[in-house]
């Protein structure tokens, strides 16, 4: 016997997709959250409460989702609040693509495939696409993707339980668990959605495989016959994927866009060394995946703390895997020093970042710059040098 509470959110999803449902997405497509009360209490004159409430819910999604597929697709597209927060950006999804096309996968099975973000990178990409998941209304949601963006001639969507689904007929298996329950995000692997110890059983029965997992998994908890790859967007790193059928024990990170891969070589940690002219930040993708090494011998530096991944150098180098500041002052950590040295020097726009200190930078620069005055500006950092706290002043190189 159906639960009419359980079938609310699908009812209500089909009513979007009449018609009538889709006049009233386009009429309160750039609704502003601001607005919605009046227009919710305009609409209803015409409308049915529930649907008015859909769109505008749906809306507010989709105005959401437009940092992660871009506006033109997040228009077309429909969404779930958990389906907003999970699905992969799109940059990302597209580069797992192409290097699943690069190997000759032709057909994949998508095991929770949730809204559907990944399935269409594949498709897009040429790619066969059988996509699973067990929720009704995702798996909805992910067929009606597939038909508003012209891919459901390459996307298969089953309602189903992943654990039953024959992988056998597909060149390649992409699993990703979910990663969040009632309490919030999940840290231990095998409290995943499926289980990470399932996946990897998963993925060791197809050709190629590919899983996504949360960029905080430990080294240790890397399969021996995987690749592991640490992935960063425009500098914020998103995640972490398995690959199975590629280099068996390669570690990589790979900025986007680019993409810019660097492969680990196995080179011990830098030496410690005094700071000189330039500081170097490595992306979080390379500090994710232990890789600093390779970019501080790429730049003939050391690191200024055993335990600090800022790199220094004398020389100002190109890198994609690191920032270059260049380091004006090295000062030991003491606010009324700093805030005298800002006020002498006119500086107006602070940067301040942080590695191994406990003084939040938000709380920081409230004591020593709480009137802004004056063109100059300044980054610094709060760190330790040699084991003692230190500030670092400087600006961008370049």
């Amino acid at each position: 016997m159906n639960d009419p509470q359980a079938d609310a959110p699908l009812h209500a999803f089909a009513a979007l997709r009449t018609d009538r449902g889709r006049a009233l997405l386009d009429e309160v497509r750039d609704t502003d959250p601001a607005d919605e009360l009046a227009v919710a209490t305009r609409l209803r004159r015409e409308h049915p409460a529930d649907l008015v409430s859909a769109a505008l819910g749906q809306a507010r999604l989709r105005q959401r989702a437009a940092a992660k597929f871009g506006a033109a697709d997040a228009r077309r597209m429909f969404f779930t609040p958990h389906g907003v927060e999970q699905s992969t950006r799109a940059s990302v999804a597209a580069h797992r693509a192409a290097r699943l096309t690069e190997s000759g996968v032709t057909s994949l099975a998508d095991l929770c495939c949730g809204i559907g973000g990944d399935a269409i990178a594949l498709a897009r990409a040429g790619i066969r696409v059988l996509a699973v998941d067990r929720d009704p209304l995702t798996a909805a949601v992910a067929r009606a993707n597939a038909e508003a963006l012209g891919l459901a001639g390459l996307i298969e969507v089953r309602e189903a339980d992943v654990t039953e689904v024959d992988t056998a007929p597909y060149d390649a298996v992409f699993v990703d668990p979910a990663r969040r329950g009632g309490r919030g995000r999940i840290f231990d692997p095998e409290a995943y959605s499926p289980p990470l110890s399932w996946a990897v059983a998963a993925a060791l029965r197809a050709p190629r495989a590919a899983l996504k997992v949360a960029p905080g998994i430990p080294h240790e908890a890397v399969p021996p016959g995987a690749e592991a790859e640490w992935i960063s967007d425009g500098g914020d790193v998103k995640e972490a994927v398995l690959w199975f059928g590629a280099e068996p024990g390669l570690i990589r990170a790979t900025l986007l866009p680019g993409p810019h891969s660097l492969r680990g070589r196995g080179l011990p940690d830098p030496p410690v060394r005094p700071v000189g002219r330039y500081l170097y930040e490595p992306d979080g993708a390379v500090i994710r995946a232990h890789l600093v090494a390779e970019v501080a011998e790429e730049l003939d530096g050391g690191l200024i703390d055993e335990t600090i991944a800022y790199v220094t150098a004398d020389e100002l180098r190109p890198t994609a895997y690191a920032t270059a500041y260049e380091i004006t002052d090295r000062l030991p950590f003491h606010v009324k020093r700093l805030k005298a040295l800002l006020r002498e020097r006119e500086v107006g726009v602070l940067t301040v970042k942080k590695r191994g200190s406990a003084v939040e930078p938000e709380e920081l620069r409230r004591k020593v710059l709480p009137k802004p005055h004056g063109r100059a500006a300044v980054t610094v950092f709060l760190t330790r040098v040699a084991g003692a706290p230190t500030m670092l002043l400087g600006h961008p190189a370049g």
